[in-house]
């Protein structure tokens, strides 16, 4: 009876200090699952992959310094984005696995994940009609609305950049009600 004791003391004692090791330090030997090196640092995920195993492009929704300029080519540029992503949304006849690789070039990261495992047959928008309209507040150059017509009705695209000149990226589709 001491000796079964002893056994369950020492198995709570390893269960609490293993339970105590801060975020991050369980893998000492500086390389990923896939067994390549990882850059990143302790305790930060690495990079998330894109397809074929390269990681994504960099985005941040953080600004890059000061309020952009709402010029007639960021116009264009977020219009030309919020069709793209739209015509990418709207195919529910789609494979799962297609639709979401191409959907996720106009995507946010935070976006990319949200929309991850979306079975394109519950969209019911299947064609875009008409070009977009834009709505943007000239005090914030990060951020813009889009109005899409489709054959299901208004959809909202949100886009955000990280400053002048970056790439747009949409961060939210919704039908409107």
């Amino acid at each position: 009876m001491a000796a079964l004791s002893r056994h369950l003391n020492l198995a709570l004692a390893v269960l609490l200090i293993t339970g105590c090791a801060p975020a991050g330090t369980a893998n000492t030997t500086g390389s990923s699952a896939g067994g390549n090196a990882s850059s990143s640092t302790p305790g930060t995920p690495p990079p998330s992959l894109s397809s074929g195993g390269r990681a994504q492009a960099p985005f941040s929704a953080e600004p890059t310094g000061t309020n952009p300029a709402w010029l007639p080519e960021d116009s264009d540029a977020a219009l030309g984005v919020a069709r793209s992503a739209m015509t990418d949304y709207a195919r529910p006849g789609s494979d799962p696995d297609t639709w979401a690789n191409d959907l996720a070039r106009w995507l946010t990261p935070d976006a990319t994940a949200d929309y991850a495992g979306t079975d394109p047959a519950t969209i019911p928008a299947h064609t875009v009609l008409g070009q977009p309209v834009l709505t943007t507040d000239p005090a914030n150059g990060y951020g813009a609305t889009a109005t899409v017509q489709t054959n299901a009705g208004p959809y909202t695209v949100q886009l955000l950049r990280s400053g002048q000149g970056q790439p747009w990226k949409v961060l939210r589709i919704t039908p409107q009600s």
